[in-house]
């Protein structure tokens, strides 16, 4: 397990093992409106039901043919008000549709991209995707302007030797983000124009397997403060004999004094599960040295087979002065379910992959197009 802060990692790496993923991640809140947005980027759809088969049935040499990450490109958009889902759209794509350079630091899905303006040191993400399951059509223009970042490195050799490897850039753990978001109906009459000002996040992921076989479970999650920045990262491992690995880092905004613990102490308690929902805790806490955190899981904004995404309360003890009521967004990942036949068929759900019909995508849409929050509130 790499950690690294060094932007020149922020490229595609190109990765042609089967099973190897690759994505970029981008969340912001405008907090004035109660809107939340999260985009991603996938090279090597880690969440692909299409991909996660193909790799299965290679390697129980049920087919011959090797499984390409960039056959399975993914992308995704969900788009939160209120704590309610207005949009959820998630494409699985094939040859052709993702494009990226591993010396330039840009990506493109379809019509939906984003570059790096190193002069101005700025994310520019252009999105544009038919939604035709809800028949809606999706644009947008956002910056991402980093606020500050950090410089930390941590080289796990033990997975490299055993050709096992994940990596997580923290590229931006806060931005100022502008930009409009645009919903138009299926007639290209305008629902809904979405002007946004608030704060986001951005960081980069990527594995050499299929995340399964090397990752039993991960939180996630940041907040942002009048006084502190926090990010943490908390990873199991399915090697017993490698020990989970929490990090925690803080942004002093008063005096811009930056803390990393990457030796923490990690405990989860008041643990839920759900029909669809892994087994997970609600109630975390993370400390090392003079520095803690609890997080408490408030409510749920999305939720599937291996993955949860929270609104969360954060408190936090620094040197003896504690903060309560931050509030922030966590997510918990349990790749678990990704080898189940049976989850896949409900992830299938969620996703279109053009060119394969899914009788679960069309009645998860039917259903959620009924209560379509934009066919009730016109501007």
């Amino acid at each position: 397990m790499n950690i690294t802060t060094d932007p020149d990692q922020e490229v595609w790496h190109e990765l042609q093992r089967p099973g190897s993923y690759e994505w970029w991640y981008f969340d912001a809140e405008d907090d004035s409106q109660g809107i939340s947005l999260v985009l991603i980027w996938f090279a090597g759809f880690a969440f692909s039901p299409s991909y996660l088969q193909h790799y299965q049935d290679w390697k129980d040499l049920v087919r011959p043919d090797v499984p390409v990450p960039s056959e399975y490109a993914g992308f995704s958009f969900q788009l939160y008000e209120h704590g309610r889902e207005i949009i959820n759209f998630i494409k699985d794509g094939s040859q052709g549709v993702f494009e990226s350079s591993p010396s330039s630091i840009d990506v493109r899905f379809e019509q939906n991209a984003f570059s790096y303006d190193r002069l101005r040191d700025e994310y520019r993400l252009m999105i544009d995707f038919p939604f035709p399951a809800r028949r809606k059509n999706v644009t947008a223009s956002l910056v991402f302007k980093p606020g500050h970042r950090y410089a930390f490195r941590r080289h796990d050799e033990k997975g490299v030797a055993n050709g096992y490897q994940h990596q997580w850039l923290l590229s931006v753990p806060k931005a100022d983000v502008h930009g409009r978001i645009t919903v138009r109906d299926s007639k290209g009459e305008t629902v809904r124009s979405i002007p946004v000002r608030g704060r986001g996040y951005h960081d980069h992921n990527l594995g050499t397997v299929p995340m399964h076989e090397y990752i039993a479970k991960w939180y996630w999650g940041r907040a942002f403060s009048e006084r502190y920045d926090l990010v943490y990262y908390v990873i199991f491992f399915r090697d017993n004999g490698s020990a989970p690995l929490a990090v925690l880092m803080l942004n002093d905004s008063r005096n811009g004094e930056q803390i990393v613990k990457d030796r923490v102490s990690f405990r989860e308690e008041n643990f839920t599960r759900g029909l669809f929902a892994p087994f997970h805790g609600r109630l975390l806490s993370l400390e090392q040295d003079a520095v803690g955190v609890e997080v408490r899981h408030h409510s749920v904004l999305d939720s599937g087979p291996f993955y949860l995404r929270f609104r969360s309360r954060f408190s936090l003890n620094v040197d003896g002065s504690r903060l309560d009521g931050i509030r922030g967004i966590s997510e918990f990942l349990d790749p678990s379910a990704l080898q189940s036949r049976f989850m896949r068929f409900f992830v299938r759900s969620r996703i279109w992959r053009e060119g394969e019909e899914s009788a679960m995508y069309r009645q998860y849409n039917f259903f959620k197009s009924r209560f379509d929050w934009f066919t009730k509130k016109k501007f």
